[in-house]
């Protein structure tokens, strides 16, 4: 099980096949992780929910690949 307490601001995140997704700025409520809109493909802010998380060490690291990311997340301005 993730514990949200176990994501920090600054942690990269990764897609199950290795591909950078983003960054995190900070959670988003309880069940939600907002990233920077730096480096953002569109310059926004994207949210990806908890449950996409597979496992944190350094990074946290997705159970989708980048593509289903890019298509599920929800985008912010």
């Amino acid at each position: 099980m993730i514990s949200a307490d176990q994501i920090r601001e600054h942690m990269e995140v990764i897609a199950v096949d290795g591909s950078h997704v983003g960054t995190v700025d900070h959670l988003e409520g309880q069940s939600r992780i907002k990233l920077t809109k730096t480096g953002a493909p569109d310059g926004k802010h994207h949210l990806i929910p908890l449950d996409w998380v597979d496992h944190i060490d350094k990074h946290v690291h997705l159970s989708k690949s980048i593509t289903d990311v890019h298509s599920q997340w929800t985008s912010m301005n």
